[in-house]
C-alpha cells in the first residue's frame, strides 16, 4: 500500500475528521464511558455553582429585607456569606486539576454547603433548628436535574443532608415547635423527593449509557468498514469515492505496471487439495503484499495465481520504475525462500512496463480500483511471453532503470497484438 506524503497524511486526518462529524459524536469513542461521564459531571457541577451563587445573592437579599432586628440580619448575612464563599471554592475547584479529578467531593460539597451549613450555622446563631424542607427539595431536584450522574452519590448527599438535621435538632431542640403530623408530612415529602431524584438519576444514566453503547458500536462499525474499504482502495481513491457519485477515473502520465504469475501452478492445483493449494496461494500473496507495502507500491488486484501491482498511482512519483523493479526482485528472492523453508518448487515469472495509464473505479457494486490502457497490456505481456525465474521490461522501462539496474538485452520478440518489440531482463540492482 503506498504511503502518502505529508500532505495527503493532512488530507486524510481532514477527511477522517469529517467522517467522524457524521456520525455527530460529542466525544471521541477511545474515551471510556467513565471518563466521558466525569468530563458531563464537572462541565454540569460548574454551571450550578454559577446558579447557586446567584440563587444565594437573592437569598441574602431576602433575609437581609425580612429581618427586622439588626442582630438577625447580621446573622443571616453571615450565614448567606458562608455558604456562598463555600459555593465559590467549589467553582473554583471545578476549574483546576483537583475538580477533574475528584468531581464527587465538589458534588457533595455543594449539596451540603446549602442544606448541612446553612442548618448549622442557624443553630449556632438562633440555637435551634426546623426542617426547611422547600430548600432541601430545591437542593436535591437541582443536582437531580443539572447532574444527572451516580444516583448513589445523590443518595449519599441526601442522607448526609438527613442525618445532619437529625443530630442537630437532637442537640437543639429539647421540644416540637410543631405538631408531630407536621414533621411526618415534611418527611413523606422529602422521602419521596429523594426517590423520585435518585430513581430518575438511575433512568437517564442508564439511558445514557445505552445510548454509549450503542453510539460506540456504531462507530466501530464505521471503523471497520473505513478499514476495509481502504484495504480495497486507496486513501484518496476512497475519500473521492464517499463525495463523489460519478465515474472516477484520473489519467496519470508515466507510471510502472507489474504483472506476475506462478509458473506451474495449475499443474500443481490437480495433484494436491484445493484448500492446501489456497493456503499455499495466500501465503504468498501475503509476502507480496507486505513486499508491496514495504515499497509504497499500490496492489491492483490478484487474478488467479497471477497478482498485479503499481507504481506512481494515486500519488505520482518520480521514482516509480525504481521502485517497481526493487519490488520485482524482492518477489524473487521470498519466493526462493518460500520454496526452501517449505521443500517446494514455485517459480514466478514477472513482466513490468512503464508508459501512461487511466486509473479509477467504474460500476455500482463490489468495487475495484483498476488500470487501462497500452501499458497494462503490454505489461500482461511482458509476463506471459516472459522466462521462467526471469523479470522481463519493454524499452520504456529498460530506459528508466538502465542507470540504477543491471539489465539483459534479451532482443526482439513477437508480442501478440503488438508485433515485434525489443526486451530486456531484469536482473539485480547495481550496487553504489
Amino acid at each position: 500500500m503506498i504511503k502518502p506524503t505529508d500532505t495527503d497524511k493532512e488530507q486524510l486526518d481532514i477527511f477522517l475528521k469529517q467522517v467522524m462529524s457524521h456520525w455527530q459524536n460529542p466525544a471521541s469513542i477511545f474515551d471510556s464511558y467513565t471518563t466521558q461521564r466525569q468530563k458531563m459531571m464537572l462541565d454540569r457541577l460548574r454551571l450550578q455553582a454559577q446558579i447557586m451563587l446567584i440563587v444565594g445573592l437573592t437569598v441574602i437579599a431576602f433575609f437581609l429585607w425580612v429581618n427586622v432586628q439588626a442582630a438577625g440580619k447580621i446573622s443571616a448575612f453571615k450565614i448567606g456569606l458562608v455558604v456562598e464563599l463555600m459555593i465559590g471554592a467549589c467553582w473554583f475547584l471545578c476549574q483546576n486539576n483537583f475538580g477533574r479529578r475528584y468531581p464527587q467531593i465538589i458534588f457533595l460539597t455543594l449539596c451540603w454547603s446549602v442544606t448541612c451549613i446553612a442548618q448549622i450555622a442557624t443553630a449556632l446563631f438562633f440555637n435551634f433548628v426546623e426542617p426547611r424542607i422547600g430548600i432541601l427539595i430545591l437542593m436535591f431536584l437541582t443536582q437531580a436535574t443539572m447532574v444527572p450522574v451516580l444516583w448513589h452519590l445523590h443518595l449519599i448527599s441526601q442522607i448526609g443532608t438527613i442525618t445532619c438535621y437529625l443530630v442537630l435538632y437532637f442537640f437543639y431542640n429539647s421540644t416540637l415547635k410543631y405538631p408531630f403530623t407536621y414533621y411526618v408530612e415534611q418527611g413523606i415529602y422529602l422521602f419521596w423527593t429523594c426517590i423520585i431524584c435518585n430513581f430518575s438519576v438511575y433512568l437517564y444514566e442508564k439511558l445514557r449509557k445505552n445510548e454509549y453503547n450503542t453510539r460506540k458500536e456504531l462507530e466501530l462499525a464505521q471503523e471497520k468498514s473505513e478499514r476495509l474499504l481502504l484495504n480495497i482502495l486507496p486513501e484518496m481513491i476512497a475519500e473521492k469515492l464517499k463525495h463523489q457519485h460519478t465515474t472516477i477515473a484520473d489519467s496519470f502520465h508515466e507510471v510502472s505496471v507489474l504483472f506476475a504469475d506462478l509458473v506451474g501452478f495449475t499443474e500443481l492445483s490437480s495433484n494436491i487439495p484445493p484448500q492446501r493449494l489456497v493456503e499455499l496461494l495466500n501465503e504468498i500473496f501475503t509476502i507480496f503484499d507486505k513486499l508491496a507495502e514495504h515499497h509504497q507500491i499500490e496492489k491492483i488486484k490478484t487474478i488467479g495465481d497471477a497478482y498485479m501491482a503499481v507504481a506512481g498511482l494515486p500519488i505520482p512519483r518520480s521514482d516509480h520504475a525504481q521502485a517497481i523493479a526493487y519490488m520485482a526482485l524482492d518477489m524473487q528472492k521470498a519466493i526462493n525462500k518460500f520454496n526452501q523453508e517449505r521443500n517446494l518448487s514455485f517459480c514466478i515469472r514477472i513482466g513490468i512496463s512503464t508508459d501512461p495509464v487511466v486509473a479509477g473505479v467504474i460500476g455500482l457494486k463490489k468495487f475495484a480500483y483498476d488500470l487501462w490502457g497500452d501499458t497494462v497490456n503490454t505489461a500482461s505481456r511482458m509476463e506471459s511471453h516472459g522466462l521462467a525465474g526471469c523479470i522481463q521490461v519493454c524499452e520504456a522501462s529498460h530506459q528508466c532503470l538502465k542507470e540504477k539496474f543491471v539489465l539483459e538485452k534479451r532482443g526482439l520478440i513477437k508480442i501478440k497484438g503488438k508485433g515485434e518489440m525489443m526486451t530486456y531482463l531484469l536482473k539485480s540492482a547495481i550496487a553504489n
